[in-house]
């Protein structure tokens, strides 16, 4: 199964992050077209793109954090620290599943590529 996934974890409350708008965009070259906008669901989880839409290139994922840590009632500076993270990354093979996670707090975050 191919296609480009996400699953967003809330280090600070130790529970997935839920209802965090995530853009994804293909960047081709100084080109950055916005493909999808959706909401991380219940468990954290957002499917990004699907199988014959994931193409060989440069993507870019971002994040709105800071709103979700200000829905959440999370103690966040003015102006947040972190406001969108963004995450630049390639996909060499869209024969594979591409999972990006992100693990998040107000101030710090993380990523890999997952399974």
């Amino acid at each position: 199964m191919s296609g480009l996934t996400t699953h967003i974890l809330d280090t600070a409350a130790g529970r997935p992050a839920a209802g965090v708008v995530v853009r994804v965009s293909a960047r081709r070259g100084e080109t950055v077209s916005l493909l999808s906008e959706t909401r991380t669901d219940a468990d954290g989880r957002a499917r990004l793109v699907e199988g014959a839409d994931l193409t060989v290139g440069g993507y870019r994922l971002e994040f709105a954090i800071a709103d979700y840590f200000k829905e959440t009632g999370a103690v966040v500076s003015d102006p947040p620290f972190l406001d969108v993270v963004v995450i630049d990354f390639a996909v060499a093979d869209p024969a594979q599943h591409h999972h990006v996670p992100l693990l998040v707090s107000p101030f710090a975050y993380s990523t890999y590529r997952g399974s």
